[in-house]
């Protein structure tokens, strides 16, 4: 077994000499512990919601969306969408219309964004997951039918079960001039809701899912539509598929993946992860001033052992490994500590969601906070408390070079 090693194992486990020693390490190794456990449980709590914001957002945005480049609409026909749907991968292509509109009902007015979809888009979506009243039907037989978000729904006061009040849509028709204000400078459309979805309140507030027949009527298109919505079957290369329609597509287009349609929230979600780990790091660096401190007193206990160790031969660079492993086992029993204790108390938030969001009854789509765990962010946390550590045992280490360790022996 390696010589310091063994000293500094010995130094840890044992009753040093002043009950005050025993005292400041065991603190020193806690300061470690709740650190490291604190470091675990932020992490997987940012994880957990990131993965409930993307899953989301994720059933109301496709896998790739192609848009054009230039301008707001552009002829279906320009892209050859017969060579989109022989790729392999590809499962599903949507047509998609998005447009704003003032929506009626009653006497209450609001403005939505329109959403007219094709057929594909109720198979390719996961709207039907998120449907909070009624359901997720567009179309029936030939009458059309919408599906509003909760916070359009709300503002209104619609009710699926109203079959005499029917919604309104008002858009401004292509051709009007609004030198003054009448209806005859609108095109309008009735249609009766189906049910209301509730995704996230981004979305809840402002769309309104209807069929593409309804809004290309409404607006007088024939073959415009704003963007074209691919669906990927599962464990497809989406890579490779995005590079390939992008080919197809031509220069002309921008075809995006899911992180691309929402560039900006994944960035800040992100940062704001990375800059509480940055806190928390912080703190633990903070922290680990009681392992200097520990260390210190240690070298100060066991000076009559240095001096022995110096008599026998022992170089200063030996004596110093063995105080070095010292401080490094102090964070490395900490860090274990506090992995496995943040392991444990995130694994049961996720069993029994100890920790609430809001009080019984919230409209949460959780009930408590999301709990998801990473390897890579247990590595990542336990390298950095050791790299902490080994600094902060250095100052320590270094001085022990200043003790007489012969006048000490003398004196003994």
């Amino acid at each position: 077994m390696n010589f310091p090693f063994y000293i500094a194992r010995r130094y840890f486990v044992s009753k040093k000499s002043h009950n005050i020693i025993n005292i400041i390490s065991a603190i020193s190794v806690s300061g470690v512990t709740i650190g490291t456990m604190a470091l675990i449980i932020v992490l997987s709590v940012f994880n957990g919601f990131e993965k409930l914001v993307i899953s989301l957002f994720n059933s109301f945005n496709p896998d790739l969306q192609i848009t054009t480049r230039t301008g707001k609409t552009f002829d279906s026909n320009s892209i050859p969408v017969d060579r989109i749907r022989k790729i392999p991968g590809v499962r599903y292509l949507t047509e998609v219309i998005e447009e704003n509109a003032l929506i009626k009902y009653k006497d209450k007015q609001y403005i939505v964004t329109m959403k007219g979809v094709s057929e594909d888009y109720q198979h390719m979506s996961g709207m039907d997951t998120m449907i909070s009243a009624g359901k997720f039907l567009l179309q029936d037989g030939n009458k059309n039918l919408c599906v509003l978000g909760y916070g359009v729904a709300y503002y209104l006061g619609a009710n699926i079960e109203d079959y005499l009040n029917p919604l309104t849509f008002y858009v401004p028709k292509r051709t009007a001039t609004f030198s003054g204000m009448s209806e005859n400078a609108f095109n309008s459309a009735v249609i009766f809701p189906s049910g209301f979805f509730s995704i996230q309140e981004e979305f809840d507030s402002k769309y309104v899912i209807l069929p593409l027949r309804f809004v290309k009527n409404l607006l007088d298109y024939s073959k415009e539509i704003t963007s074209l919505e691919v669906g990927i079957a599962k464990g497809s290369d989406l890579d490779e598929i995005q590079n390939n329609i992008r080919q197809i597509a031509g220069m002309n287009y921008l075809v995006k993946n899911r992180f691309q349609q929402q560039e900006v929230l994944y960035k800040i979600m992100k940062s704001e992860k990375w800059a509480i780990f940055l806190i928390l790091s912080f703190i633990l660096f903070i922290a680990t001033f009681n392992v200097i401190g520990s260390l210190s007193m240690l070298i100060l206990d066991k000076k009559k052992d240095i001096a022995i160790l110096q008599s026998m031969g022992a170089t200063q660079p030996l004596i110093k490994r063995i105080f070095l492993f010292e401080g490094i086992m102090i964070s490395f029993f900490g860090a274990i500590t506090g992995l496995v204790l943040g392991g444990i108390i995130c694994r049961l938030q996720q069993i029994f969601g100890f920790i609430r969001l809001g009080s019984a009854g919230s409209t949460f789509v959780v009930s408590s906070y999301p709990v998801h765990m990473q390897i890579t962010d247990f590595i990542f946390v336990f390298l950095i408390v050791i790299s902490i550590g080994v600094l902060a045992v250095w100052y320590p280490v270094y001085n022990i070079r200043k003790i007489d360790s012969n006048a000490i022996y003398q004196r003994s």
